[in-house]
């Protein structure tokens, strides 16, 4: 674009602001459009493949064509020959100082955290592992240098299937075995529960692998100076980036700056230490020169952690009447060829979400992790809570089928009532508020769900070859990654606060500094709109920084949808310390007690009189420290670290209306309907988008995504024209409503939404997928829903045994 197309942009972005806001006085609950948003659009940004350093280098990495083979043999030296070409290195050239990637969950005492090279030095586990690297003067003759170098293999057995790899005499991942642990949790008399239950329902279900396709690529660049290092990473997590790289390295933390600039979205992907942060670190270290590495698209669909692959088999006993006895549920897990940041850790993220919003008498949670010659998989969008949500509301369906029940109905008789809350479940967490009815009226009113049941009888009776499903969730989780004091029960390797600082200016602005950090989510705005309340200053008057640890020094970062929840409240405590200071120096300058002070609109007032001071004004009485009572600083700036006491719990209903083409197979979603409940809205468009978002993208499992490996461990699905991602033009539009039951857990009563739509919507559509097909004798199809798969279901016309085979494929 050019300059004045950008500022036609961005001047009529800033008028569609002040058009489309409702006027109030509070900013809290007001649909602000972002104020990121100008800059991102208009391309007034930076991110990581978009800067440069003098002396600028780039790195490009040879990777393993195979998915299990020792390395014999590297000859990099035909490279280094190349023009253009600075260095190429092994990893035996690394082997001494390249340390172990970091696995900061180890879920159990008898897990096996196999040592994680970040450039394997003499076996690859998976393809796509690196084996050697070039750094040249661009990307371009890196890359065309990787064909110089020689690598000789001696291929080892591909272990692919989670069953198999547990058997005897199956080929090892690594030496110690292919389980890499065992997680069981009890809770009530589970055989009582069996024994003698009317009902029975054994189902497995498999979570096929994903592959996270955020906007922006992983891209690392790290300079030094000297002793000191600084990284610009596309990452989530600065904070905690920071802190691994001088585990891995040795590098003195004090000496390690990380910078995430402007991340174009992660969805877990970017949750992670990854080898080609540390590599480039150590290669800026030991060339003494910037070095930059960029993925491609085919790269990253090998090299970026996959997310879900699940084996899960559950057993549901209830009364003839529905009402659920008990719940046990059995997960093989695939880990990969590696345990990276938090891998161990995600299926048990859903330990505690299988059970859902219903209540039972007893309930039994097993795990087990398996390591296979595939790339790691890691936290994604939800991260262990699709998978539970998944895997209970289809069991609900099927209970729903079984007794003849309306699925509503069976879900009603089941879950746990509003005057009820707070409520401890089976599982042993205390969901502190919600209201399942009233989300669930909200939406079958909009979805007009009887109309919709009638239209589908009256295709079933007259044999229509496009038959309508109808597909309902009723979900809840566990978000607000914290507190610390849980965290550290479940053995994760870091706490669950969040730290924020507020600065007052001397002209009265306001920079909030957070330590969450954001790449889509809309942290400024919101973070601005909360400042703006709790201070009384314009929303202009305040502006965030983030992303940086010189600035921002403290942080747990952004997962979990943790960001509002824990770092927006500490936020919220950093402003009330301003205002404490503040209501001190307004006592001195107005001559009163603080006791006869009033906080209101950003000023403070004498009760009874006219006189006031706004705290921007004594923002700069502060500043001049002409007369400061005795005890004041010469600043009102404070920070606050807030960790909740517990997780928060947003809930809602989402119902899905598909029409399946029994012909060809092919599913279009004609109707979907969310009613969420995330408590105290600071933003409703920006809640808008994230469930805008999450439905996206649990639509995808359902019906599109699949991450494929062949026999020999390849895999097949490396480009988007072969890992199918939905477009615009392949999604309904959403019909959203909310409903409001505010947490108690934190002062704003804000619960988390980033993963929301994600979580809800998955078995929502593959419930309607199967309620259009349960007439022809079918009760399950594989994710994705593709039209083959859905046609071969139906040729078949009987109930489908989940196979392992059928998973492979």
């Amino acid at each position: 674009m050019s300059e004045i197309d950008t500022g036609m942009v961005a001047e009529q972005i800033e008028q569609s602001d002040q058009i489309n806001e409702p006027a109030g006085t509070s900013e809290v609950g007001r649909p602000r459009r972002r104020k990121e948003d100008a800059r991102l659009l208009t391309g007034r940004t930076q991110w990581t493949d978009n800067l440069s350093r003098p002396g600028l280098l780039h790195v490009m990495f040879l990777r393993s064509p195979m998915a299990h083979a020792r390395i014999t043999r590297v000859d990099v030296s035909g490279a280094r020959e190349l023009p253009g070409v600075v260095a190429a290195f092994s990893g035996q050239d690394f082997a001494a100082e390249q340390g172990s990637l970091p696995c900061a969950w180890p879920v159990s005492e008898d897990i096996v955290i196999p040592d994680h090279p970040p450039m394997a030095v003499s076996e690859v586990r998976y393809v796509g592992e690196a084996v050697a690297c070039v750094i040249a003067t661009d990307r371009y003759r890196a890359a065309d240098a990787l064909e110089a170098i020689d690598v000789e293999y001696e291929q080892l057995p591909a272990v692919l299937d989670m069953n198999d790899a547990l058997t005897d005499g199956s080929p090892k991942v690594h030496e110690a075995g292919n389980k890499a642990f065992s997680v069981k949790i009890n809770s009530g008399d589970i055989e009582a529960a069996f024994r003698d239950a009317p009902v029975v329902i054994d189902r497995t279900y498999i979570q096929q692998r994903l592959i996270p396709s955020a906007m922006e690529p992983r891209a690392v660049l790290a300079d030094t100076d000297g002793d000191a290092f600084t990284i610009w990473s596309a990452t989530q997590i600065p904070h905690v980036l920071r802190v691994m790289l001088a585990v891995v390295t040795g590098i003195p933390e004090h000496k390690i700056r990380v910078i995430a600039p402007d991340v174009g979205g992660g969805f877990g992907s970017k949750l992670q230490v990854t080898a080609e942060e540390v590599l480039c670190l150590l290669l800026a270290r030991k060339l003494g020169r910037p070095v930059k590495w960029t993925e491609s698209r085919s790269e990253g669909n090998l090299t970026v952690h996959h997310g879900r692959d699940q084996i899960q088999h559950i057993r549901l006993a209830a009364e003839a009447d529905g009402r659920i006895r008990g719940l046990q549920v059995d997960l093989l897990a695939d880990m990969g060829a590696y345990l990276m940041l938090v891998t161990p850790g995600i299926p048990l993220l859903g330990a505690s979400m299988f059970n859902a919003i219903y209540k039972m008498d007893a309930y039994e949670f097993g795990c087990t992790g398996v390591f296979t010659t595939k790339m790691p998989t890691d936290a994604y969008r939800g991260a262990g809570r699709p998978e539970a949500t998944f895997g209970i509301e289809r069991v609900m369906d099927e209970l729903a089928a079984e007794l003849k029940l309306d699925p509503v109905e069976v879900r009603r008789r089941n879950w746990i009532k509003h005057d009820e809350f707070p409520y401890t479940t089976i599982s042993g967490l205390t969901y502190d508020s919600g209201n399942y009815e009233a989300a669930t009226d909200k939406a079958l009113a909009l979805f007009g769900y009887d109309k919709l049941r009638a239209e589908q009888a009256d295709r079933r009776d007259r044999g229509d070859p496009v038959q309508l499903g109808i597909g309902v969730s009723t979900y809840t989780e566990m978000c607000g990654l914290a507190p610390s004091r849980m965290l550290g029960e479940a053995n994760y390797g870091a706490g669950g606060w969040e730290h924020g600082s507020v600065r007052m200016l001397p002209t009265g602005k306001v920079e909030v500094i957070t330590g969450t950090s954001p790449h889509g989510q809309g942290h400024v705005t919101s973070w601005s709109q909360i400042a703006a309340d709790a201070l009384g200053v314009p929303f202009d008057d305040v502006t965030v920084l983030h992303g940086d640890t010189a600035i921002a020094h403290k942080g747990m970062d952004t997962y979990g949808s943790r960001s509002l929840v824990v770092g927006g409240i500490a936020v919220l405590k950093a402003c009330e310390k301003v205002k404490d200071k503040a209501r001190r120096l307004a006592a001195h300058v107005l001559e009163c007690s603080p006791d006869d002070l009033e906080y209101a609109a950003g000023a403070f007032k004498v009760r009874g009189t006219d006189a006031q001071k706004t705290i921007q004004e004594l923002a700069y009485a502060a500043f001049t420290a002409h007369d400061l009572p005795e005890g004041v600083e010469a600043r009102l700036d404070s920070d606050a670290t807030f960790d909740p006491e517990n997780y928060s719990f947003p809930h809602g209903t989402h119902l899905c209306a598909v029409e399946v083409d029994t012909e060809t197979g092919m599913v279009k979603i004609r109707s979907y309907v969310a009613v969420d409940d995330v408590g105290k809205v600071v933003n409703p468009l920006i809640v808008e988008g994230q469930v805008h978002g999450g439905i996206a993208q649990g639509i995808a499992q359902a019906l599109f995504e699949e991450a494929v490996y062949d026999a020999e461990g390849n895999l097949l699905t490396t480009t988007m024209a072969d890992y199918l991602l939905p477009s615009a033009a392949d999604l309904p539009a959403f019909q959203l409503d909310r409903t409001e039951s505010p947490a108690t857990s934190n002062p704003l009563g804000v619960k988390g939404v980033g993963e929301a739509g994600t979580i809800a919507s998955t078995p929502a559509v593959v419930n309607a997928v199967v309620d259009a097909l349960r007439p022809r004798g079918i009760r399950d199809v594989q994710m994705p829903c593709t039209p083959e798969r859905v046609w071969r279901a139906l040729q078949d016309r009987a109930p489908q045994d989940r196979t392992l085979e059928g998973a492979r494929r």
